[in-house]
């Protein structure tokens, strides 16, 4: 009986806390697109995007390698690089808050949950207070599917458009973010 109960306890406590542990990602997405008014703009992808979830309190963060981006013409890339983005100087992006009431999020049961992410977000060197709704995913194997499309404002983050090419890139940014967390 006392082995039994000593199992028994043994797998309660495992499955808590894989339930409540933490989840990981390298290979997030993002994808930016810019659409000027007379072209078709900039667009890049970056599949290197680090993420991390605590399944306690809902805790998120993110870190994006700036150079990390891939263009479709190599000279958007450098210009990206060097001129807007300076990485250089500033070679990564990062965000990390909290997601609102996370306490109602069940991460033992798959389901679709539409959430807000709250915290702060850098890139350029500047730190700003952000709000974005989402999904969280929990799929049936445990994993959990993060995605936002979100708008960032070039000015809010001085990164400065020259005037030769500001009728070629938005001032506002069009943000896909896709990842795919795994319990570590």
């Amino acid at each position: 009986m006392k082995r039994l109960l000593l199992l028994l306890s043994a797998v309660i406590l495992t499955t808590t806390s894989f339930a409540q542990g933490k989840y990981l990602t390298r290979a997030g997405e993002i994808y930016f697109k810019s659409n000027g008014e007379i072209d078709d703009g900039v667009e890049a992808t970056n599949n290197q995007v680090a993420c991390v979830l605590d399944g306690s309190n809902g805790e998120v963060a993110f870190q994006v390698l700036i150079k990390a981006f891939s263009f479709k013409k190599a000279l958007m890339e450098e210009h990206f690089n060097e001129n807007y983005m300076e990485s250089n100087q500033f070679p990564k992006s990062t965000f990390s808050g909290r997601i609102d009431d996370f306490g109602s999020i069940n991460l033992s049961k798959p389901g679709k949950h539409e959430v807000t992410v709250s915290g702060k977000l850098t890139i350029h060197g500047v730190t700003n207070g952000v709000s974005q709704a989402g999904t969280l995913e929990v799929n049936q194997d445990g994993s959990i599917r993060m995605t936002t499309h979100m708008l960032i404002s070039c000015a809010d983050y001085d990164i400065s458009i020259p005037a030769v090419v500001a009728d070629k890139i938005a001032k506002e940014i069009d943000v896909d973010i896709n990842v795919l967390l795994k319990a570590v």
